[in-house]
């Protein structure tokens, strides 16, 4: 996140306004989900997740998309 220059109001931004680009499911650990959208800044970004057994969203990365 630091190296992309993205805060966690940014994360949260992607991934509320974003939508699902891919889904990976077969993780052994779980699925797993990129999302694309934009940060507070506008900037176009994308976040892999994915949910955990208990509910939480675990943030794995975020980064800029290539352009």
């Amino acid at each position: 996140m630091s190296e992309d220059d993205l805060e966690a109001k940014d994360i949260e931004c992607i991934i509320s306004g974003g939508r699902v680009a891919r889904r990976f499911a077969r993780d052994p650990r779980g699925t797993r989900y990129e999302v694309i959208g934009d940060a507070t800044d506008g900037r176009r970004r994308g976040v892999v997740c994915r949910f955990l057994r208990s509910g939480v969203l675990l943030i794995i990365t975020a980064y800029a998309e290539e352009e």
